[in-house]
């Protein structure tokens, strides 16, 4: 076992009051490669810096397993001559290491074929103005008390209830993280962010034998607004004894309620289906679907990038392309797809700035908590957990196994596992029924549950 006052001195410095000198010394860093890229005339050129540090403390039975620390990044820049693209990183950032790394860019541009759609992203598109998203809240962490949050909850969870028999692990974690982009259109920015997030798994057994195991966890960009390590302990052990006893259901069709952290999941397929590199290859089951109607017409989707704080909050995307609020859905009709400069020209569209991902996706809700929903579906299955690769994006078709609860004239019968849910996509999106107003804020895709109507249900 690790002794963690043999690794005091791992702490991570994420209260770091020179973080503007880091930024300035990164920025220095990016303008000489862009600058050497220029001397070696280079039509276009862009560079980008990542650096993260953090530590990551992971117990069971309330014995410290494992603490890592790390500190990492990398420069890496693309470099563009008559439509050829090279690339190459370098994790040394002092002066020679930035040109040798350039000049290996620039050389294997010379040997690559031309690609028409490769390039920067267009000068107008580039951000110009940097809001405060408030993304940075340094705090002084120390492997003790991420050892004391990860104990708290699996200590929490294990007194619970006699049945809770063992634990999988509780992990908590710190990281900070700087990234700098620069590129030959004159940008050049970058900024701070930070991360805390706590998980606990635990083990349940009953009478008869019947294992169950399921976790809770809690994400932030702030330290303070993590919630109880012990509240996450006891909502793994309660989601753990709610899952004992399972059983599977005869095979039919059934209305599903899908947990919010799996309606992110189906939200998720969406985002694959709508962007530029799935469109281009016509691997999509969402081909020349923009403008068209492929949600209920109360369904929207906002995108939000400038939330104060936000998981997925960011003032531009990896191509300094300025990001803004727009619709994705709106009133069921497919208002955009994702794009970035690359798929933009192959698609002869303009580009949407979501090059590195998505931003803070907001469904609309119908009013109704998830407690509601139950009650609404009547019969029907509440989905907690999928499994399996079942779904294939060039037709839509989707079948996964699945966990959760039987549910019978609006009230939980029995918790079912071994069981496959099963059907297409564009049938699913059309056939949403409602969306609960509890979201789930802890990824890019906030969600409350989402009750589709009848799928294919296999079971006995």
């Amino acid at each position: 076992m690790l002794k963690l006052s043999s690794i005091f001195e791992m702490r991570v410095a994420v209260s770091d009051t020179r973080i503007e000198t880091q930024l300035d010394a990164l920025k220095e860093a990016v303008a000489m490669a862009l600058e050497y890229a220029n001397q070696l005339g280079c039509q276009a050129a862009e560079v980008a810096i990542s650096k993260q540090q953090g530590l990551s403390v992971s117990t069971r039975l309330q014995e410290v397993e494992t603490v890592e620390f790390n500190k990492d990044g990398a420069l890496g820049i693309s470099l563009y001559r008559d439509g050829c693209k090279g690339s190459s990183s370098t994790s040394d950032l002092s002066a020679d290491a930035i040109r040798e790394a350039v000049k290996a860019a620039d050389n294997i541009a010379k040997f690559t074929s031309a690609d028409p759609f490769a390039g920067l992203a267009q000068a107008n598109l580039m951000a110009s103005e940097f809001p405060d998203l408030d993304l940075y809240h340094p705090h002084d962490v120390s492997p003790e008390v991420l050892a004391e949050m990860a104990c708290a909850a699996e200590e929490a969870a294990l007194n619970i209830d006699s049945r809770i028999k063992n634990s999988d692990g509780a992990s908590a974690n710190a990281h900070t993280g700087i990234k700098v982009y620069g590129n030959s259109h004159g940008f050049l920015h970058g900024y701070a962010s930070s991360r805390y997030s706590l998980s606990c798994v635990v083990i349940g057994e009953d009478a008869q034998g019947d294992m169950q195991r399921d976790y809770d966890y809690t994400v932030s960009r702030r330290y303070d607004q993590l919630l109880d390590p012990a509240s996450i302990g006891v909502q793994a052990a309660n989601k753990t004894l709610g899952r004992l006893g399972a059983r599977k259901i005869a095979t039919g069709q059934l209305p599903v309620l899908l947990a919010p952290e799996i309606a992110t999941g189906l939200m998720g397929h969406l985002v694959g289906a709508i962007s530029g590199g799935s469109l281009y290859r016509k691997s999509s089951f969402l081909l020349d679907a923009l403008d068209s109607q492929i949600f209920p017409e109360w369904f929207s989707i906002q995108e939000q990038p400038h939330l104060l704080a936000g998981l997925s909050s960011a003032p531009y995307d990896s191509e300094g392309v300025a990001t803004q609020d727009r619709a994705i859905i709106q009133d069921g009709v497919l208002a955009t797809y994702l794009l970035t400069s690359y798929s933009a020209r192959k698609l002869a569209m303009k580009n949407t700035g979501h090059a590195g991902g998505i931003y803070n996706w907001t469904l609309a809700d119908t009013g109704q908590t998830f407690d509601e929903l139950i009650a609404r579906m009547g019969t029907g299955l509440i989905v907690t957990e999928v499994m399996g690769q079942g779904v294939n994006m060039v037709n839509g078709d989707y079948s996964r196994g699945a966990a959760g609860f039987y549910v019978e004239n609006g009230v939980i019968q029995y918790p079912v596992e071994e069981i496959t849910i099963a059907g297409n996509l564009k049938d699913m999106f059309k056939n949403i029924q409602a969306v609960s107003c509890d979201r789930d804020l802890r990824s890019s895709i906030r969600t409350g549950g989402i009750l589709l109507g009848n799928m294919k249900i296999a079971g006995n």
